[in-house]
């Protein structure tokens, strides 16, 4: 059976974006670590375009927890302009910008958005999902996509589950979603960690050699170690 990725979480890639948004990244690489990263002690500004308050306050508790480990600062804001712009359009899927990308943006444009998640939803999936984009948001990629020991993918199996219901994805989407590695030298990495909050979850049947990955909840103790050594004290 596929997974459902598109109830997932995604970081927005070029190809995603907006064409007006891919003219001011033209000079830019694609969304890395190395070249999104932020400045070690810097403070983000954060801002929400819309929501519910109660929910708003869950989602600020839960991407605090990454300023225990990295030495960044968020400073939740209410006025423009901001460096982060959070929206709940909902059937707009999760995403955000990676890093320092989110600053390239036009005001008022939202950088992250999160499209299921409601006043109802459990606390479990709003700290899923909010963990997971706020790892975007201070530039981290998706965990599957680290070209460090990488996934030695069973292409035909992820091809045929992806392209059919519930994801019905193109051959395209697949292969920048699912396929593309990130070189070596653009990206800061640890070896592929199953447990991270940055992974999707891969099925054994999608890989090669038996790998697999369960719906990740929690940063993982890499996840942890990476980010304070991107972002020291």
């Amino acid at each position: 059976m596929a997974e459902n990725l598109q109830h997932y979480c995604f970081c927005l890639t070029r190809d995603q974006m907006p064409a007006s948004d891919q003219a001011l990244l033209s000079q830019r690489k694609a969304a890395l670590l190395k070249n999104s990263k932020w400045q070690t002690g810097d403070q983000i500004t954060i801002r929400f375009l819309d929501g519910d308050p109660g929910l708003q306050k869950r989602v600020r508790d839960v991407a605090s927890e990454w300023m225990k480990f990295a030495n960044l600062n968020f400073a939740f804001v209410d006025r423009a302009p901001t460096d982060i712009r959070i929206a709940f359009q909902q059937g707009n899927g999760s995403w955000s910008y990676i890093g320092t990308s989110c600053r390239d943006i036009a005001e008022p444009k939202p950088t992250m958005n999160y499209g299921w998640l409601t006043p109802t939803t459990s606390d479990q999936e709003v700290r899923r999902v909010v963990l997971h984009e706020f790892g975007h948001a201070i530039g981290l990629i998706h965990e599957h996509q680290n070209p460090k020991h990488g996934i030695d993918w069973n292409k035909p199996a992820v091809i045929h589950d992806l392209s059919n219901p519930p994801n019905s994805w193109t051959a395209d989407q697949i292969e920048t979603n699912m396929f593309h590695f990130y070189a070596p030298g653009e990206v800061d990495a640890t070896d592929v960690d199953a447990v991270s909050i940055m992974m999707y979850p891969i099925p054994k049947a999608w890989t090669n050699d038996g790998f697999s990955a369960g719906l990740n909840g929690e940063l993982s103790e890499t996840d942890k170690t990476l980010v304070k050594s991107l972002y020291p004290r």
